[in-house]
């Protein structure tokens, strides 16, 4: 018996250093989205250089996949349905909009149901897509989003 209660501990210490929180994959997420550079290359319709995001491997993987992500929803022209917005890993007057942070630290949403607008964090889930090759378009978006309660 003294075995057996030996191993459960061993096989819960295992699984608790092991798996990673609820929050922690969330931050993770942020941190994972930095990971990525770019590139300039000529734009014919502008006639000059832009940057084109390069997405590291890491990044890659995450394409297509439901990912859960903490962070701040942007007021922008034309938030009036509260299903399509800007969210932010960072609050309003440190976002990227704001000249605080880069390209990479906000995602386009489009919720299947409408979500208020909060000066607090709030946590969403949905379908990460990645993009480098609209312009008018953030590099991150991501569908189907869900509020986490």
């Amino acid at each position: 018996m003294k075995n057996y209660f030996i191993a459960f501990i061993a096989v819960f210490a295992l699984t608790a250093t092991v798996a990673p929180t609820a929050q922690a994959q969330q931050d993770n997420v942020w941190k994972t989205l930095q990971k990525i550079t770019f590139k300039k290359k000529y734009d014919e319709m502008l006639g000059f250089k832009v940057d084109v995001p390069v997405f590291s491997e890491e990044i890659k993987k995450l394409e297509g996949k439901t990912v859960t992500v903490k962070g701040y929803v942007i007021p922008v022209e034309g938030y009036k349905s509260h299903k399509e917005f800007v969210f932010s890993a960072f609050p309003y007057n440190m976002c990227f909009f704001c000249g605080g942070a880069g390209p990479e630290t906000v995602m386009e949403v489009f919720a299947k149901e409408p979500i208020k607008y909060s000066a607090e964090a709030i946590t969403i889930k949905g379908k990460l897509e990645l993009n480098d090759s609209d312009i008018n378009r953030l590099i991150y978006i991501i569908k189907d989003v869900e509020l986490v309660k």
